[in-house]
């Protein structure tokens, strides 16, 4: 590696993690920027004087990957390679104490909330004036949209409050005009984010009021899809299906993770919602807002999962037939009210529990793919690989869910476009489809 020699600070960002840490860091970039900084995201050169590694600490795998990331960065350091290594995000907050003991080499460590504190070390101020401005990392046609930060919920597995804090609702104006700088931008589909998007409102407001946001939103010009994610099952506001069935720009989808299928299992997670109200919510999304897509992200192997509680989980995945389902493998976190219990199922058992629960997701995911071969969907179009396109209907997030492969060979489709296109083939988890024409919006 060569040795780097004098020059201005260049400062690159490497982001880990979920989407909501992608955002801090586009607000960082956009900071550092708005101060005349050269800053970039993820840089494959060698030439930053200073790295800034956003860490996640959500599960073991997460936790790791940012240890790594911090090592390989500091060994850049010893080599001359980068004058300074920061340190931000959740595994710094949670562990910030005994991470600088263990690895002195890093020049500063700051929390999730320390975006300012940040800046000073650039001689850097925070810049009111760009509140809502910010530098995509993305494809310029979709971003996603943070409504909220931290949580107030006591789920037994989960350490995000203890690295995000609190609840704190961004008021509806702010995210408004966010959305209309990101529209000026290009951006044409909102991804809402938050750790808990269905108890926005509670703090800013005393009520839930997701709905009042989304309808704000969905009339900013240009903004074309809205998509919710994360929207916790205990005290759904049903107010937002309504405005989800009204809206056409607002997406037939939702992420609503619901963790398990067991009451037993919920109450051991503190979820607040039993198996019965969780088919209950169910039948009613499907009601209110038919044909929408429902994501789900189930845990296995939590403390007290018995091989009973195990085939009631799948029972009820057979028998709701999620659009899209992911799976984790409990993950015994410190500090988190199930740390206090005995982790009990071994790791063999959760990995075969988690293969177990895929393969029936896989094969429900082939059969509703299969039944959408010859209809016709409006697809935006993502990317170019090879000699096909990728896009996404209105039913699929990005990186987590299906994608629609486009064999057009006549016509070149530009990325960021909506196309018609009708489905000529599926897998479990990809349609295949050709362009039949572009929609009129």
């Amino acid at each position: 590696m060569k040795t780097k020699g004098n020059k201005n600070t260049k400062v690159n960002i490497v982001t880990l993690g979920c989407s909501k840490n992608l955002v801090d860091s586009e607000v960082l970039l956009t900071q550092l920027r708005g101060n005349g900084i050269d800053a970039v995201h993820e840089s494959e050169s060698d030439d930053s004087s200073v790295v800034v590694i956003n860490t996640c600490g959500f599960i073991d795998n997460a936790k790791q990957e940012s240890i790594d990331t911090i090592l390989r960065y500091v060994d850049a350091k010893e080599e001359g390679i980068v004058d300074k290594v920061y340190v931000t995000g959740c595994l710094s907050q949670r562990y910030k104490d005994d991470l600088e003991k263990e690895i002195p080499e890093v020049d500063a460590w700051f929390g999730t909330r320390d975006l300012s504190r940040m800046l000073k070390v650039f001689k850097a101020n925070y810049k009111h004036e760009l509140v809502g401005e910010r530098i995509l990392t993305n494809p310029s046609h979709f971003a996603y949209l943070k409504i909220s930060e931290g949580c107030d919920r006591p789920c037994s597995f989960c350490a995000i409050p203890l690295m995000r804090g609190k609840h704190i609702s961004k008021p509806i104006e702010e995210l408004v005009k966010e959305a209309k700088s990101l529209a000026k931008a290009g951006v044409k589909e909102l991804l809402l984010i938050a750790q808990d998007s269905t108890y926005y409102g509670l703090d800013l407001y005393k009520k839930r009021n997701l709905s009042d946001l989304m309808r704000h939103l969905s009339d900013v010009d240009g903004i074309e899809w809205i998509r919710l994610h994360y929207a916790y099952p205990a005290g759904f506001p049903l107010d937002v299906l309504d405005v989800m069935a009204e809206r056409s720009n607002i997406c037939k989808y939702i992420d609503i993770p619901l963790q398990h299928g067991s009451t037993e299992m919920l109450k051991l997670m503190r979820r607040g919602i039993t198996r019965e109200k969780t088919e209950d919510l169910i039948s009613t999304i499907r009601d209110k807002v038919p044909g929408i897509a429902i994501r789900t992200t189930m845990i296995v192997g939590h403390p007290g999962e018995t091989e009973k509680e195990f085939d009631e989980l799948v029972k009820f995945v057979d028998k709701t037939r999620f659009d899209r389902l992911g799976v984790f493998t409990y993950s015994h976190e410190d500090n988190t009210h199930a740390y206090s219990m005995k982790d009990d199922v071994p790791v063999e058992t959760k990995q075969q529990r988690m293969d177990d629960l895929m393969e029936i997701q896989q094969d429900i995911s082939q059969e509703l793919n299969q039944a959408r071969i010859g209809n016709t969907y409006k697809v935006l179009v993502d990317r170019k690989e090879g000699g096909e396109f990728i896009g996404r209907t209105e039913f699929d997030s990005p990186e987590v869910d299906n994608e629609v492969i486009i064999q057009d060979k006549d016509n070149y489709l530009r990325i960021g476009d909506f196309q018609q296109v009708r489905i000529t083939d599926a897998t479990e988890f990809d349609l295949t489809g050709e362009v039949v024409s572009t929609p009129q919006v």
